[in-house]
């Protein structure tokens, strides 16, 4: 009789200790493997595409690429592969991000290994999965009234800000002083908004943003 293949699992998680420590609870679980290992959303994307493992467990805040960004490429570009997030942020709106971006699963750090493998076999099954703590927060806004549409929901409300002022031509030293940031922060929030839409150049992101409705205040 033909042993059945172990689930094949990457973990994307910026700390070492914390990849470490969720590669030998997971090498411990009978019928998983964890094939590899990301410190970044960039490495997260590129071990996806070149592991096409069976599940992506995903932590949420990286460096270089979040995971909610991270999560919505996987799922583009490789519906196959199941992403399983797992991080400290139980806030409604990163849960729903994660989720519509594509993630099938969502648990908080401190499960244990039990809830942990149930969660890899059900994410692998096809079941959507999320942690008591998050649900919560995801029955309550299903439950609130639709809240009008927010232009360029892959933005966080800050990066929104930031694009908002790009839009009414404002330079980075303006922005900074007026949302009261450090000018590179205000550069750091730009070069995210370029990623998540997928521009190139400041000129190219004001034509999507006054598209949106952005920058109409002047």
């Amino acid at each position: 009789m033909t042993a059945t293949p172990p689930i094949r699992v990457v973990l994307a998680d910026d700390h070492p200790v914390v990849r470490r420590g969720l590669a030998a609870l997971l090498d411990s679980v009978e019928g998983v493997a964890v094939v590899g290992q990301a410190a970044t959303g960039r490495e997260a994307v590129r071990e996806a595409q070149l592991l096409a493992p069976d599940v992506v467990l995903m932590d949420v805040q990286m460096p270089d690429l979040d995971g909610v960004e991270a999560t919505r490429r996987i799922a583009a570009a490789i519906p196959g592969v199941a992403v399983l997030v797992l991080t400290m942020h139980d806030d409604d709106e990163t849960v729903l991000a994660a989720l519509r971006a594509g993630a099938r699963g969502y648990l908080l750090k401190g499960a244990d290994q039990e809830e942990i493998r149930r969660a890899v076999h059900a994410v692998v099954a096809g079941e959507m999965i999320v942690a008591p703590g998050a649900a919560a927060h995801v029955v309550a806004r299903l439950a609130a009234p639709a809240a009008p549409a927010v232009p360029f929901p892959e933005l966080t409300p800050r990066e929104r800000d930031v694009l908002d002022a790009l839009a009414r031509g404002r330079p980075n030293g303006t922005i900074a002083a007026d949302l009261g940031l450090a000018p590179k922060t205000v550069g750091n929030h730009v070069s995210a908004i370029f990623t998540k839409l997928g521009v190139a150049t400041r000129a190219e992101a004001v034509v999507r943003a006054r598209h949106e409705g952005l920058g109409g205040s002047g």
